[in-house]
């Protein structure tokens, strides 16, 4: 076979591969909401979190902005004047509403907008075969993903709200076997390679701010082999973890004391609030719904420390994120039985169940340069005064993570399925 033949026959496999990204994760993105009702999907429990209709609709947006608008031949908009309801962050695109002001929509309609999603779906069949959007689509599916979990995320936290403590699914959370004993990775220190290389994950690809690849210096350093449980940090809280403010930082117990902070999210007595409702908490489960604050001071505590974002990827390096993310899998079977209720169980991979906290700061590796256009804005702009979280939730698509994904949240924030991993210095 000539270099040319092979060439095109992976790209069409590549075009194959997004297409069936693409429909796969637009379908477990309405599945999820299907035990959903209209006003269920319209509420918003706080400015970090959007409704569930408004995730629906701003990602059908992003395709309508950034593909069809461009690169289908007399494409017309949908709605002249939803652009302005669902453009999230992107100066480029112009006005938008208020992200506080998200859950005042109560039009378009769910159904509306799932009528939008469906027309969307139908007019981006064309584009999908097309080699040259590769990149374009391959984002737009990450975009989708990560708001799959937000929307996870954010409805839960909706639901906390109501004093019924009503349940998106029926049924109890997955119990997690007993936690082992702490151990440890370790590792000899030295100069590592950092950053997305082209060759890992789904066909390759990553966010922007996972490159470029690049050294860094790693003095001998060893990282837990499982997460913090619910029963650690039970014995943290027991002996006074949230009263002593030596084992805080200063913005930390600034934070703690000024909004009354006693327990991780969603804790209440020896129960927790869950997407089934409410539960009583196992545990052996990895506690999650922390704060960069609450995990700090938990290592503190502990006599250990938070690992570097390089340290946990060094380790990283070699694991499957995407067979061992307890996550969602948009690529199996009825879409309806894929979309569950996320559970963190534990074990000992180091992908799934939940973000886990570094102690460095979200900033831009040597060399970085954002995208051109409005694309650009997708992260670059964002690094300053956040901290990098790596790994992957219960939450996660399956397949989303790789060792060099960032994430990256403010110190306070806990709404997501953010936990801790201890380290130390060897």
């Amino acid at each position: 076979m000539q270099r040319s033949d092979r060439q095109h026959d992976r790209q069409t496999k590549g075009s194959a591969d997004l297409a069936t990204q693409f429909r796969t994760t637009r379908a477990l993105n309405e599945a999820l909401v299907a035990p959903l009702s209209d006003a269920d999907a319209s509420l918003q429990s706080m400015e970090d979190a959007s409704p569930a209709k408004w995730h629906l609709a701003h990602t059908t947006w992003f395709w309508e902005t950034f593909l069809l608008r461009e690169y289908a031949p007399g494409y017309r908009l949908w709605r002249e004047d939803w652009p302005f309801l669902f453009n999230s962050y992107y100066e480029a695109e112009g006005a938008r509403i208020s992200r506080a002001a998200r859950g005042l929509l109560s039009r378009p309609t769910l159904d509306e907008v799932l009528e939008w999603r469906a027309h969307i779906n139908d007019a981006m069949t064309p584009l999908l075969d097309d080699p040259a959007l590769g990149d374009l689509i391959a984002l737009g599916v990450a975009h989708e993903q990560q708001h799959i979990e937000l929307l996870l995320t954010d409805i839960k936290h909706a639901l906390f709200q109501n004093p019924l403590g009503p349940r998106m699914w029926d049924g109890t959370p997955t119990p997690a076997a007993p936690a082992a004993p702490l151990g440890w990775h370790h590792h000899p220190g030295g100069i590592a390679l950092v950053g997305h290389d082209g060759a890992e994950g789904m066909g390759g690809f990553a966010f922007d701010n996972e490159g470029p690849r690049h050294r860094v210096l790693i003095e001998p350093f060893a990282v837990a082999d499982r997460l913090v449980t619910n029963g650690e940090w039970a014995e943290f809280i027991a002996d006074g973890g949230y009263r002593n403010a030596r084992l805080w930082l200063s913005d930390g117990w600034a934070w703690v004391q000024g909004e009354a902070i006693r327990a991780p999210l969603y804790w209440r007595d020896d129960a927790h609030f869950t997407h089934q409702g409410w539960h009583t908490r196992d545990p052996h489960a990895p506690v999650t719904h922390i704060s960069h604050f609450e995990a700090d001071a938990f290592a503190t505590w502990a006599g250990a420390r938070l690992p570097t974002e390089f340290e946990w990827e060094a380790i990283a390096r070699g694991q499957d994120a995407a067979a061992s993310a307890l996550a969602h899998d948009p690529a199996g079977g009825n879409q309806l039985e894929s979309a569950g209720p996320p559970s963190p169980t534990g074990g000992s991979a180091l992908f799934g169940d939940c973000w886990q906290f570094t102690r460095s700061a979200y900033l831009p590796y040597p060399g970085f340069r954002p995208a051109e256009g409005a694309v650009g804005e997708y992260n670059g702009k964002f690094m300053s005064g956040q901290v990098v979280l790596r790994g992957a939730s219960c939450a996660t698509v399956r397949g989303h993570s790789r060792p060099s994904y960032r994430n990256f949240f403010y110190p306070h924030q806990r709404w997501q399925f953010t936990g801790l991993r201890l380290a130390k210095d060897d």
